[in-house]
């Protein structure tokens, strides 16, 4: 079937626009569909609505292909049977369809929408509109103003100056400012969470950012990053448009540079609080030295790049100062003790054999001591316990001094006075001859260093077992108290190192533990086994490096609020598991 399809378009200053094409197809469909003949772009109108095709008698025959009917000649009627010699008109939707022959015996087709205002297309577009039910666009649109107006800003700001003060921000108070939901622009993180419903325990004045006293009415235990001029003074001038947005910023009562909200943005979405990015730490610490020209910290601006070697607490030497020193190959730090870490990770000796007698400690592959056998990780995970002598070391080690029956007693370690008390009250018991005449050679005869004499306990007796070629001296450093008696030089385990950093143990795991601390080589306890910079940049750099195994920025290590009298305070992540 041979069809001229004919659409005319008017222009919006009323010019009539016409498009012929001429198609030959079996069957005409009509719809809102794009692959139909004659496409209507009219929700009104089903996907396909009519199939218009030729009988045997040359008429044609138009059905409704969907549950819609149409118009014939201004009847709904769902079929209807057309003449092309006299012609018909079909109305679907907001449509026309004029349908009859040419000049030449062509069909024909012309589509055009319907006028607004006919009386036809009006009513079968009357049930698509709310034209009839509802007021007019100008009242509708100075009613919604009005509603919005009340709603979501006189209703807010009335409540807000009429409420009574807000002591204490509280996660478990409801807020008393109505409608304020909707000038929230995000979720609270997580730690913030329970202040979603009480905007105006942070927000306490309207149209004013967050204060730093806000934020100390519940954080006043933070310490300070600097006292305050060197805080100042630290940081590097603004100019050009830095400057002139700061100038914007505070005309419209934002606080800063330097305010909490400078670090902490808030309504960034539900989750936890994202950590200060290290371009914040950098625009003071790349350059600090040229405007703090007495400080001791070095510039820093990623750890990759640009990152001073590490600095550790040590005392350097016996009856030396503490002090704080650079991280070397040999930096020493003086604990105390004299323990040689080779000997007890050794694989052949006599260590290694007796571990495994016991059996009382996991052991490597190569059968040697692990180094969980003496350090145990606290809870946390972010550092270890101090050695304790009953617990690590007395398995091999013995303080057995006295056998009762089948009790055996045990001397009292770290305690002098009572070491001696004991081996006095042992001494008045009576006992067997030691030996029948016959004496061990070396180091077991008199005068040696394993000699045991049990006829008595006097005072020089300990002092010769504490001196540097003594039983106790094999581990520790003869001393004297303040009275002139015996004692033993203390002993310190430091649980943390680096004064102003952080190091947690528990991400590093799947790490052994030499291969960052060369204990296995180690034969003088006074060897500070701790890694370099260049040690740790092997899985870190800095937090825009693409290469890095760990990106990390300056917050994963440092932070910004130190404690008092007890450097720096742990980043969010390790001080979550101290508590």
């Amino acid at each position: 079937m041979d069809i001229r399809i004919r659409s005319i378009d008017f222009t919006a200053s009323g010019r009539e626009i016409v498009r012929e094409r001429d198609v030959s197809v079996d069957a005409v469909t009509i719809g809102r569909a794009s692959e139909n003949t004659v496409h209507l772009p009219d929700l009104a109108i089903e996907q396909h609505h009519i199939t218009i095709t030729r009988n045997a008698s040359g008429r044609l025959e138009a059905v409704a292909a969907g549950t819609l009917g149409f118009t014939h000649d201004g009847v709904s009627v769902e079929s209807a049977t057309i003449d092309p010699a006299k012609g018909g008109e079909l109305g679907v939707g907001s449509y026309l369809l004029e349908i009859g022959q040419d000049d030449e015996g062509l069909l024909t087709l012309t589509q055009r929408k319907a006028e607004g205002d006919d009386g036809e297309a009006k009513d079968r577009l009357a049930g698509f509109g709310l034209t009839g039910t509802m007021p007019g666009k100008r009242a509708m649109a100075w009613t919604g103003l009005i509603a919005i107006i009340v709603a979501f800003l006189a209703i807010p700001i009335v409540s807000h100056l009429t409420r009574a003060p807000v002591a204490e921000p509280s996660v478990e108070g409801e807020g008393v400012v109505l409608m304020d939901a909707a000038w929230s622009t995000g979720a609270l993180s997580s730690v913030h969470h329970g202040l979603e419903d009480s905007c105006e325990s942070c927000h306490t004045q309207p149209f004013v950012a967050v204060t730093d006293n806000a934020c100390l009415t519940c954080h006043e235990g933070l310490g300070d990053h600097a006292e305050g001029d060197r805080l100042v003074a630290g940081m590097p001038e603004f100019s050009g448009g830095e400057a002139f947005l700061w100038s914007v910023a505070h005309a419209f009562n934002k606080p800063g540079p330097g305010a909490c909200t400078d670090c902490h943005t808030e309504h960034e979405g539900a989750g936890r609080m994202e950590p200060t990015s290290q371009a914040f730490c950098a625009d003071c610490h790349d350059t600090l030295d040229t405007r703090l020209t007495d400080t001791e910290l070095g510039n820093a601006h990623d750890f990759g790049t640009g990152h001073p070697q590490f600095q550790t607490l040590v005392l350097p030497e016996r009856g030396g100062q503490e002090a704080r020193v650079e991280l070397a190959s040999d930096t020493r730090d003086f604990n105390g003790l004299k323990f040689p870490h080779d000997m007890h990770l050794s694989t052949t000796n006599g260590v290694a054999r007796m571990a495994m007698r016991l059996g009382e400690w996991d052991m490597s592959e190569d059968g040697a001591m692990e180094c969980s056998a003496c350090h145990t990780p606290t809870a946390d995970g972010v550092r270890f316990l101090p050695v304790d002598m009953e617990q690590s070391c007395e398995s091999c080690h013995s303080l057995v001094y006295d056998q009762v029956g089948s009790t055996f007693r045990s001397l009292s370690h770290g305690d002098i006075e009572q070491v001696q008390a004991d081996l006095l009250a042992a001494d008045r018991a009576p006992r067997r001859p030691v030996s029948t005449g016959r004496q061990r050679p070396g180091p077991y005869a008199e005068g040696g260093i394993y000699y045991g004499n049990f006829s008595r306990v006097t005072l020089p007796t300990l002092g010769n077992a504490l001196s540097d070629e003594g039983v106790c001296g094999e581990c520790h450093y003869r001393d004297t108290n303040p009275t002139g008696g015996l004692a033993v030089h203390p002993i310190v385990q430091r649980s943390r190192y680096f004064q102003n950093g952080w190091f947690d143990h528990e991400p590093h795991r799947q790490e052994t533990c030499v291969s960052c601390h060369a204990a296995d080589t180690s034969d003088n306890a006074t060897d500070l086994l701790l890694p370099d910079l260049e040690s740790c940049r092997d899985c870190h750099l800095g937090e825009t490096a693409l290469e890095a195994e760990v990106p990390s920025s300056c917050a994963m290590c440092h932070s910004y609020h130190p404690r008092d009298r007890d450097g720096a305070a742990a980043p969010p992540r390790i001080a979550r598991r101290e508590r």
